[in-house]
């Protein structure tokens, strides 16, 4: 299937790692330019260097911050100046672990300001362009805790769920003008993310991190935890030309783990 990406530039955020270095190799695999971002640009540089010529001649790696306003409006001015952006894949790292009366009111607006607010500002600054061209991409990867909160991430459960009428709401804004806006939702995918959340549970519950997998392995219908690949297959998809009639919806990726319908 041809998937009509051959020569498209993507930017994803929180690229150095995990399921944004996933779909960053899984767009450029498709013949995606992308501009893949992070704090780390030296880490880029290295799964960079493991890719094939082909695909490495694609990618570009960028310094941003999602904690500097200037940073990321840096990035924006950055990349408008040089080539037009069809593809936005907002990507960032979670939060610390904790109950939503754990934190203070400064730790819920610094954290919605690097979860959120700063995708708000580059969608702002990089959709008109998409809707000036009649074609866009717009990718958010927020947490199946939207759809069924998870015990122990409350400041996750409740800033993703932000994003999510965020998201929805700009779908609606500019579906005629052909940029879908979509939403990703990881199950527990095994990431450095995953090994982090599986260790802070097993210290609260006072149990092995063994004992921990084993027992989301248990709430898993696929009985198995889904590879960042398989994620990013999700994510090329909804970017592709093939997915264009799929707007304001939020796709799980979880093997079946969310058990609401």
């Amino acid at each position: 299937m041809d998937l009509g990406l051959n020569g498209k530039t993507a930017l994803v955020v929180g690229a150095s790692r995990g399921l944004g270095r996933a779909i960053a190799i899984g767009l450029c695999a498709e013949g995606v330019n992308v501009l893949a971002a992070s704090r780390h640009p030296a880490d880029i540089e290295v799964w960079r260097a493991e890719l094939p010529e082909e695909q490495r001649n694609r990618i570009t790696a960028l310094q941003a911050d999602l904690k500097d306003r200037a940073s990321i409006t840096a990035l924006a001015d950055s990349v408008l100046a040089s080539v037009g952006i069809d593809i936005l894949v907002n990507n960032s790292g979670g939060p610390p672990t904790g109950p939503v009366s754990a934190f203070s009111d400064e730790e819920w607006i610094d954290h919605f300001t690097v979860m959120a607010s700063r995708f708000f500002l580059l969608a702002s600054r990089l959709v008109p362009g998409m809707r000036a061209r009649k074609w866009g991409r717009v990718l958010t990867v927020g947490s199946s805790g939207i759809m069924q909160p998870i015990p122990g991430l409350g400041l996750s459960n409740g800033i993703r769920g932000a994003i999510a009428g965020w998201s929805k709401t700009l779908s609606n804004e500019v579906a005629v003008d052909g940029v879908t806006v979509n939403m990703l939702i990881p199950g527990r995918i095994h990431t450095d993310r995953l090994d982090q959340l599986d260790g802070a549970a097993a210290s609260r519950d006072g149990i092995t991190v063994e004992e921990v997998a084993n027992r989301s392995l248990c709430n898993i219908p696929a009985g198995r935890y889904g590879r960042p690949e398989e994620f990013a297959d999700a994510a090329v998809f909804l970017a592709s030309e093939r997915a264009s009639y799929i707007t304001g919806s939020q796709i799980r990726i979880d093997g079946g783990m969310v058990r609401s319908v």
